[in-house]
């Protein structure tokens, strides 16, 4: 090999190995500054505006009634809402029937003489300051259960209560159910339609869903059937989804005007009840 071509490949490769030195020292450094120069973003979580929050039940028996109003919280705050004193609250329908409400407690409103009658349309009008919001509801008819029984889970071992009932034909229909083990209601959330039942004979079976339900011999079972309407339905359907059990951290859709967090529910129900081992 003569001597040029010699140096040139000796040159070539000492030059390759600068390049490949300076390449590295220039990532490396542009690295480094990436870190030097990271922001730490905040997320605020704790500054929203609290919002309204409204809690309304009507039933197709006989009352009082009773609506809970209170105020939002922001997330590290305790979930013990404060309470809306003051407000005007007022339930009609559209067969004439309207009242003012009384407040018995702090932000808790009570009705007298009002009754829940299927078939009909609610209206809700609530206003606290300079704010005022609206809702409204049709009682759907009731549909009672056909039975109960209970069943070991297959997945836990656990024993699982099912509660049976008959869909009507030919309208659409939502259902919550309302699950209480030995007079503690337990909190999670029950909800379906009828989309894939209509008139079927459903059998649902009330889940644990992360709660510590121990059904021993002798425990005494209720389940309420609630017939809804279909926005309310959609509020419950969209806390499940979002994992809350409340009106105010998961902000479900809710069904009542300019904002305000909560329902307006005016449903229909039937109770069945049941001793386990009987």
């Amino acid at each position: 090999m003569n001597t040029n071509a010699y140096l040139a490949l000796t040159s070539g490769g000492c030059l390759n190995t600068k390049l490949k030195g300076t390449f590295y020292f220039v990532l490396i450094a542009t690295f480094l500054s990436l870190i030097s120069c990271e922001k730490v973003i905040q997320l605020n979580l704790n500054n929203t505006t609290p919002r309204v929050v409204i809690e309304a039940d009507i039933y197709d028996h006989a009352g009082p009634y009773y609506i809970r109003i209170s105020k939002s919280v922001n997330f590290d705050q305790s979930s013990i809402y404060p309470p809306v004193t003051g407000a005007r609250v007022e339930l009609s329908d559209n067969s004439g029937q309207f009242e003012v409400l009384t407040e018995t407690v702090s932000g808790t409103y009570l009705t007298k003489g009002f009754r829940g009658i299927p078939g009909r349309t609610y209206q809700l009008s609530v206003r606290t300051g300079n704010e005022s919001f609206q809702a409204s509801a049709v009682m759907p008819y009731a549909v009672k259960p056909d039975s109960i029984y209970f069943s070991v889970s297959p997945f836990s071992g656990d024993k699982v209560t099912t509660i049976r009932f008959t869909d009507p034909p030919l309208m659409k229909n939502y259902y919550r159910l309302i699950y209480i083990v030995n007079n503690v209601q337990i909190k999670a959330i029950y909800v379906l339609d009828d989309e894939l039942l209509q008139g079927a004979t459903i059998s649902y079976s009330l889940m644990p869903r992360g709660y510590d339900i121990n059904l021993e011999n002798g425990s005494n079972v209720v389940v309420w059937l609630e017939s809804i309407d279909q926005n309310v339905y959609e509020y419950y359907r969209t806390a499940v989804t979002e994992g809350g059990q409340s009106a105010s951290p998961s902000n479900p859709v809710s069904n009542i005007s300019n904002g305000a967090l909560g329902y307006f529910n005016a449903c229909s129900e039937r109770k069945i009840s049941r001793i386990v081992g009987k």
